[in-house]
């Protein structure tokens, strides 16, 4: 009796263990599924967009603004001046006081966000979390060379061609260009219609161009001044 009593409890004792067994197998795969949908694009090699949308804003936003700044200044100052060298020359007063303003507008943004963060995590007492927190000089940094980079090409399209029909021209189609693929290469990176962005950012620096020279073109009609040369 003793015997056949110990075999019992020694079988009960192991299906119990088999059972505790396939409960924690359960619920590690179960884990192991949440924590996927928390990340979805991980381990399929998916894309995580939502991480991408900090910096892709700050990148296309300032090359974008670059591009649309330096060639409305430089288009609507031709209305009143056609000289090379006063495009030239606001062209770039515009990429250095541009890239100075989003650098400052960056870091002064993403501080205020840092701030808030840190206290968040100082009020929740969490450790160690600091690190994944954004770096407000190198978000300055950032949209500095981003706007610098999108100015630059209206600048060196235009900025040294004599013939003033030309150097509109080239402008605007430099511009056109840039537009189009900055704006195609945001989509992409978005995951959105590349098409759709493309078209939407084209208009936007259309309309802000026309817009810069038609006010300055006016501007002159009305007060009969021309800007004195540079040559």
């Amino acid at each position: 009796m003793d015997h056949h009593v110990g075999s019992s409890h020694v079988h009960a004792d192991g299906e119990r263990r088999a059972k505790e067994e396939d409960v924690v197998v359960v619920l590690a795969v179960d884990a192991e599924a949440a924590e996927a949908d928390d990340h979805p694009g991980d381990d399929d090699g998916g894309v995580n967009y939502m991480a991408r949308a900090q910096w892709l804003r700050a990148a296309v936003l300032g090359a974008n603004d670059g591009l649309v700044s330096v060639a409305s200044l430089m288009i609507g100052v031709s209305a009143v001046n056609d000289a090379g060298k006063t495009m030239l020359v606001s062209g770039l007063a515009g990429l250095v006081a541009g890239a100075c303003s989003m650098a400052i507008g960056e870091f002064v943004s993403v501080y205020a966000q840092y701030d808030i963060e840190v206290a968040q995590i100082k009020r929740d007492g969490a450790k160690g979390k600091k690190e994944s927190l954004a770096s407000p000089t190198l978000a300055a940094l950032a949209s500095a060379l981003a706007f610098a980079v999108g100015a630059l090409l209206p600048l060196l399209a235009g900025g040294f061609v004599r013939p003033y029909g030309a150097r509109v021209g080239a402008v605007c189609a430099a511009t056109t260009v840039g537009l189009a693929g900055f704006g195609a290469a945001g989509g992409y990176l978005g995951g959105a219609s590349m098409l759709r962005s493309g078209s939407r950012v084209l208009l936007g620096g259309w309309v802000a161009m026309a817009v810069t020279y038609g006010v300055l073109w006016l501007f002159a009609k009305v007060s009969h001044i021309h800007v004195s040369s540079l040559r």
